[in-house]
């Protein structure tokens, strides 16, 4: 069967505006640019298939088998509370956020206090490692937020690939479809699925003998898809929260008789009290930037797909982009500890193992864009 990687390149449905394909590739330092011609270079070596000697290893789904181990001393403490007493969890995460902003804090109020003296050079150069410390460290904490999240779901994050290999073929079992689904509204799933056939080929209606047959597939391919497709479901939950909370403006505006203008400015954000609340708990309802414009006036039935393609250019990256830089750390170094080094080598797979890890990838967008927003409220982020 040939794959849908080999008659597209890696891009957004197709019915999206090129700006937000445009603007979620060029997000990330891997981001697929001009693969067209080397999709084609690289069919030439399809007769090479990944070889067998990991088909011992195990793809295990069980306890914190992830791919990106905690590196710092708080990602490891909340990866033994993940696993030993989850119900502290969320308070674990404040009290370490709270920590790591105190510290960070009290050493650049040192540094600003020695400017200009003998030891400015020295002070200066340990606010930098701190705040080299305090971004790994909340890297991590966004990635354990994220691995909570899946749990709630009942799903493990595919561990490393080089796990997943059994007698040379790259397979995910179980797929976990279904719940790697159900946290999206059907408006936005509609535009996953439409997702999933522009950069797989994936057909809602395909038989268990496509969806299992072999195929085969160069690996830095489906490195870049899933990358892609983890800035697609951040864009898609930032827009369609942004939507709900444009409509329901417009509702009370109606219900008051109130008038709205397609110059009505919102600034800023609209949190939830969220110090009782753990993030992504009330779905639909959390908060989303505005931005400088509003899109109000008369979109009260509009769908998400017709509210996404009226997007400017301002707005598109607004959505598109994470809002932190440790975000945008995260994606990259979860992807190559995922992937491995890139190389052409090609691997045997399945459309159902294809689908499982780009619905993985986006449900990974989607936790990643509340995560942020979570730690926002308890720690400073970095402004991407």
């Amino acid at each position: 069967m040939d794959c849908g990687f080999f008659y597209t390149n890696i891009s957004l449905p197709q019915s999206l505006p090129f700006t937000v394909k445009n603007t979620l590739f060029s997000s990330i330092p891997f981001s697929p640019l001009n693969l067209q011609s080397s999709l084609f270079k690289s069919r030439k070596s399809l007769v090479v298939v990944a070889s067998g000697k990991n088909s011992s290893n195990n793809c295990e789904f069980s306890g914190l088998n992830v791919p990106l181990v905690p590196r710092t001393e708080e990602g490891r403490f909340l990866s033994s509370i993940f696993q030993n007493n989850k119900k502290c969890f969320y308070a674990v995460v404040q009290k370490e956020l709270a920590k790591l902003g105190y510290e960070k804090g009290e050493v650049f109020l040192r540094m600003n206090l020695n400017l200009g003296s003998d030891e400015a050079v020295l002070h200066r150069r340990i606010a930098e490692l701190k705040e080299l410390e305090c971004r790994n460290a909340v890297e991590d904490i966004l990635y354990m937020l994220i691995v909570y999240k899946f749990s709630e779901i009942g799903v493990h994050l595919v561990p490393k690939l080089s796990k997943c290999m059994y007698n040379g073929r790259l397979e995910i079992w179980p797929c976990r479809d279904w719940e790697l689904e159900s946290i999206h509204s059907f408006e936005v799933l509609e535009m996953v699925r439409e997702h999933l056939t522009t950069v797989i080929g994936w057909k809602e209606k395909s038989n268990v003998t496509e969806n299992w047959i072999p195929t085969q597939v160069p690996k830095f391919q489906i490195h870049r898809v899933y990358a892609a497709s983890i800035l697609y479901g951040y864009f898609l939950k930032s827009a369609s929260l942004r939507h709900h909370m444009e409509q329901s403006l417009e509702h009370i505006n109606s219900d008051i008789g109130v008038t709205t203008s397609g110059n009505l400015l919102v600034s800023g954000s609209w949190p939830l009290k969220q110090n009782s609340v753990p993030f992504g708990r009330i779905s639909g309802t959390r908060s989303t930037l505005a931005g400088p414009t509003s899109l109000i006036q008369g979109k009260k039935n509009e769908k998400l797909r017709s509210y996404v393609m009226n997007f400017d250019h301002e707005i598109m990256q607004m959505c598109a982009k994470p809002k932190c830089k440790e975000a945008l750390y995260l994606i990259e170094k979860h992807c190559s500890a995922l992937f491995g080094d890139e190389s052409d080598e090609v691997v045997s797979t399945s459309l159902a193992s294809l689908k499982r890890i780009v619905l993985e990838a986006v449900a990974f967008g989607s936790f990643l864009w509340d995560a942020e927003d979570y730690v926002r409220t308890f720690y400073q982020l970095e402004e991407n």
